[in-house]
């Protein structure tokens, strides 16, 4: 495919994703004091009990002015599915001055991977209260693009460098991950520009970046023993299919397999939009782990 059939495919897919209505959430709840920690509840549409438990991370490069708004329809399609959905909110960049016409700041460190852990440790109680269809012992994240990043991240909290204040002791009780075109080897996407040096801003700039990888990038978090899924599209310019495969690379050489779907003619979005088919496969992804 040329590159000008490339860029018309990307907008075409950006288009149809994101002109979806918002769908408001049953519930809400604040994991912390900052207005950005807060979780959307969306109850299973069949109005099954003991559904299973999909925590849903957005993404938008870690900047602010994209936030979980435009996954709600994504919330929605697998509440719809019988799922129960708990879609985080988190702090991303932005609140830095940039030049006209340039991107937001990409993420907050330490705010961004504060707020992820916080609401992963809230979310089983806060859904016990909320969404009482939820079971909480069957928990599968789920993530995309950037929230893939995030997602992969809050699943190997216990493989973190000992004195990292988000490390947990043992792995998180977790069912699995399913990781949607995610930014899952930091390293690779810094070096194919992923979101024009948004990696290197989510990380605090050049000086702080190599130091706080470590930290960061889940393929230096490895292996997990949890359950892991990537699906991503051959067509995506945005995230390209190259950053996943180093992932499952790294994952490897660790003795762990990690499971790649990877979906011609599919490019970034339609993995996120309800009227694609790629957010079935997205869903029955999430399905055999969750069941």
């Amino acid at each position: 495919m040329s590159d000008s059939a490339a860029r018309d495919r990307d907008v075409a897919e950006t288009e149809s994703a994101l002109a979806h209505p918002q769908v408001a959430p049953d519930r809400s709840a604040s994991y912390g004091d900052h207005p950005d920690q807060v979780v959307d509840f969306y109850a299973p549409r069949d109005g099954r009990t003991g559904a299973p438990l999909v925590v849903l991370l957005h993404g938008g490069a870690w900047r602010a002015p994209y936030d979980r708004a435009h996954v709600s329809p994504l919330a929605d399609f697998l509440a719809r599915r019988g799922f129960a959905v708990a879609s985080v909110e988190y702090r991303r960049g932005g609140e830095i001055p940039r030049q006209r016409g340039a991107d937001p700041v990409a993420g907050r460190w330490p705010e961004t991977f504060d707020d992820v852990a916080a609401a992963l440790d809230a979310v089983p109680a806060l859904a016990a209260r909320e969404l009482p269809q939820a079971d909480v012992r069957r928990i599968v994240v789920t993530g995309h693009s950037a929230g893939g990043h995030l997602a992969l991240w809050a699943a190997a909290r216990h493989v973190l460098p000992e004195g990292s204040p988000w490390r947990l002791p043992a792995p998180p009780p977790l069912r699995g991950v399913v990781a949607l075109a995610p930014i899952a080897d930091l390293r690779a996407a810094a070096g194919l520009g992923v979101c024009g040096g948004a990696v290197t801003q989510l990380l605090g700039g050049e000086g702080e970046s190599d130091q706080r990888m470590a930290q960061a990038d889940p393929a230096a978090l490895l292996p997990t023993g949890i359950a892991t899924a990537i699906v991503q599209g051959v067509e995506d310019i945005v995230v390209p299919q190259a950053v996943s495969e180093a992932y499952v690379d790294a994952a490897a050489k660790a003795g762990e397999t990690v499971g790649l779907t990877l979906l011609g003619g599919v490019g970034h979005f339609p993995l996120i939009d309800p009227a694609a088919d790629a957010c079935a496969i997205v869903a029955e992804e999430i399905t055999q782990l969750a069941w």
